[in-house]
């Protein structure tokens, strides 16, 4: 009875194209490979399974072209099916193989072992994992936001059953999710931000956002780093604490940089790029948003950027443009902004559309 996962892979891989079409079940064969999305099973042709032992490798072992990953059929087990514990992996394998059940042995270790929970090696795994946003509830979401005009320039991905766990004492549960990637001035992903969704729709208590307590969270190395949509090293900048908040503005400025700290503190600690030489700051309307913009015009000044905050009607910049409109935010946008900026970047009413 096989006891090490290279027997196990090595038993699998003779029934490659089975176990393909039993976990992998969105795919389908090509000449002497199966093709599909993902590890997840996902429709699609990044991934791709050597069915037969070749020249150019042994049968059963995948590589995925979207983000450079690969591995044996036991990962294809492990991820296709969400499994943790190589033991739970391991049974599943002899289960599909109509092998005994393993005796009680010490845990083997996976050929590939998940990157730890929280670290920015998995951040970067899960938003290679995901999808556009393009026809997903996480562009819905952001329509009934107000945001009609998504420019995010492949910032922003969904994931249709991200890992959400309350505390360490509950289950893990599974929400669709809005998966944002957080880099640094190189564009290097340090980390991801997650807002889970509620799969029912929208409501005016939520905002579409799922029914647990925290349907917002981050992951990785923030410090210094942000949510960036367009270039890191623009000469002219709008920083602000949310997502939805910089979407907002770039309705009406699409070709205006933006990045989005995600919080008041990590904002009055963004890092600078040296080719900056104006920073607007999209201020949240209270008194946190008081103290970075203080903090910040401060940072940016000692490094001789000028500093010019950019103050909403209402708490926010999203708040505005739900409850007034794009005009109305166009127009209040168009007085604070200096006036090269404005024959620069502000959208002409007839693009709005």
């Amino acid at each position: 009875m096989p006891s090490d996962a290279s027997e196990l892979a090595r038993r699998l891989a003779r029934e490659a194209e089975a176990v393909c079409r039993h976990y992998l079940s969105n795919g389908k064969r090509e000449g002497r490979y199966w093709l599909v999305g993902d590890v997840h099973n996902t429709p699609g042709r990044s991934l791709f399974v050597r069915l037969h032992d070749s020249p150019k490798g042994p049968a059963g072992k995948w590589t995925d072209a979207a983000n450079g990953d690969y591995g044996d059929l036991l990962d294809i087990i492990r991820e296709s099916l969400g499994l943790r514990d190589f033991r739970e992996v391991a049974e599943e394998a002899r289960r599909f193989l109509n092998l005994p059940r393993a005796e009680p042995q010490p845990v083997l270790k996976s050929v590939r072992p998940p990157a730890m929970a929280g670290s920015q090696e998995a951040a970067r795994r899960l938003f290679a994992i995901s999808v556009p946003i393009e026809g997903t509830i996480a562009e819905t979401y952001l329509h009934r936001r107000g945001i009609a005009h998504v420019y995010h320039g492949g910032s922003l991905r969904f994931h249709p059953r991200c890992y959400y766990r309350p505390d360490e004492h509950l289950p893990t549960e599974t929400w669709p999710a809005m998966i944002a990637c957080v880099t640094d001035l190189d564009g290097r992903i340090t980390g991801v931000h997650r807002t889970w969704l509620d799969p029912a729709g929208f409501d005016r208590i939520r905002l579409g956002k799922a029914p647990i307590d925290t349907p917002r969270r981050a992951m990785g190395d923030l410090l210094g780093n942000a949510v960036r949509f367009g270039p890191a090293d623009d000469d002219v900048l709008v920083a602000g604490e949310g997502i939805e908040t910089m979407l907002s503005l770039r309705c009406i400025v699409p070709t205006l940089s933006m990045a989005a700290a995600l919080s008041a503190n990590h904002l009055a600690a963004m890092s600078l790029s040296a080719g900056l030489r104006r920073l607007y700051i999209a201020r949240d309307a209270d008194a946190a948003g008081d103290a970075v913009q203080a903090l910040l015009s401060q940072r940016a000044e000692s490094c001789g950027i000028e500093a010019i905050p950019l103050s909403p009607r209402s708490g926010d910049f999203n708040e505005d443009l739900h409850v007034f409109g794009l005009d109305a935010l166009r127009a209040a946008l168009r007085i604070q902004l200096v006036p090269e900026d404005v024959d620069r970047f502000l959208l002409p009413s007839t693009a709005l559309g």
